[in-house]
């Protein structure tokens, strides 16, 4: 397909597709793949998984956009759903996407911090989305020099180093903005004594506690919330990608006390939680807590992870759940990539040496088996 009427924000696509189903996707050659990177963590539930289908369907015959002026069913039941997975006592803003779920964070940490008060602390390496204040809340000073100058208030810090962390939480600080395991950054999980000690210097300090489950969230890391791995509980949670199984929708949660900062008029989005996302959303989540996904994405996690690390050029495999990095002992991931999408096999390159795998949380282990043979034919030829 040639982009003649896009933007080049993209390279030239080396396929495309037409038609997915569960764990496969067809190209518009009728040649079929083995999708274990899941449009980028969003298809969690598979392609054209029935329910969704079905309620994506349903709404588009009943009631497709009113505008947040008024309220609509599928998203006060979406917002009370993602509410009580996350412990309850919390208030939900619905957005299009993980980077504006960020905005919306940054923005409500503003507010609740007051004037004086408005930085956002972040780690390098990190990924937070592509507009200007998201792009500068993202670790990765290479991504922002095209676009200087970007917002004021972004600083940022080592990966798991407490004691940058503790030096850069000053007075003008609002928040900190972690993920519970770097994706962009070469799929590396936090750990417990790191995420504690942050909520243990966030309350010492009197700031939030910011958590980007963008990519981890919605059972993909074995818990329903990748910080549910290191037994702390955030301010603030950012939730976008699988939420609505392809339909674009995102979602800020905080707990009522830090929601109450923002008032009418505060922030806004037009398209927000409006009834055909929603409902996408809605059902969503019902097959979600009905397959009981987390248990799914460990167990099948755990079958992944020991294929991996049994394949010769395979040094070692990291990550959460249905999340992995398999790390190459030879490098030359986009080399590797590019043979397995060659051979019918979809995952990515995530650092030059870094392979990142997130199949749907509904996998097979005969599918898992498959991608596995898939890649251990294109080491063996490197």
């Amino acid at each position: 397909m040639t982009q003649t009427h896009l933007m080049p924000t993209y390279a030239p696509p080396r396929l495309t597709f037409v038609r997915g189903e569960g764990s496969y996707l067809w190209d518009d050659n009728g040649r079929r793949y083995l999708d274990f990177l899941s449009g980028l963590a969003v298809t969690s539930l598979g392609h054209a998984h029935p329910a969704v289908a079905e309620a994506v369907c349903q709404a588009s015959r009943t009631l497709l956009h009113t505008s947040n002026l008024f309220g609509t069913q599928p998203g006060e039941e979406v917002a009370a759903t993602l509410d009580r997975l996350l412990g309850g006592a919390g208030k939900v803003f619905f957005a299009n996407s993980g980077a504006e779920a960020n905005e919306c964070a940054i923005k409500l940490a503003r507010k609740w911090g007051g004037h004086g008060r408005y930085v956002v602390v972040s780690a390098y390496g990190s990924f937070h989305g592509r507009t200007l204040a998201t792009l500068h809340a993202t670790g990765q000073p290479a991504k922002h020099e095209a676009f200087q100058p970007l917002p004021d208030g972004f600083h940022h810090v080592a990966w798991q180093d407490m004691a940058a962390l503790e030096k850069a939480v000053t007075p003008e600080v609002a928040a900190v903005l972690l993920e519970p395991l770097q994706g962009e950054g070469g799929v590396w999980p936090a750990g417990e004594q790191y995420f504690q000690a942050v909520r243990r210097l966030c309350n010492e300090r009197q700031v939030l506690f910011m958590v980007d489950e963008v990519q981890t969230g919605l059972g993909r890391t074995g818990r329903w919330w990748g910080f549910q791995h290191y037994g702390v509980r955030p301010d603030v949670v950012t939730i976008a990608k699988a939420l609505g199984n392809g339909v674009p929708i995102g979602a800020c949660w905080a707990r009522s006390e830090v929601a109450a900062a923002f008032a009418p008029g505060d922030h806004a989005s037009t398209f927000g939680g409006q009834p055909l996302a929603a409902s996408a959303a809605r059902a969503t989540l019902g097959v979600m807590e009905q397959q009981n996904v987390p248990h799914l994405a460990e167990q099948r996690g755990n079958y992944l992870g020991k294929r991996l690390a049994a394949l010769d050029g395979v040094a070692s495999v990291r990550g959460l759940g249905l999340l992995l990095g398999a790390e190459l002992a030879q490098g030359g991931a986009g080399e590797v990539a590019t043979r397995c999408l060659q051979n019918g096999l979809v995952l990515n390159a995530v650092t030059t040496t870094a392979l990142r795998l997130e199949p749907s949380l509904l996998v097979t282990e005969a599918e898992i088996d498959e991608a596995v043979e898939i890649l251990a034919h294109v080491l063996e030829g490197t």
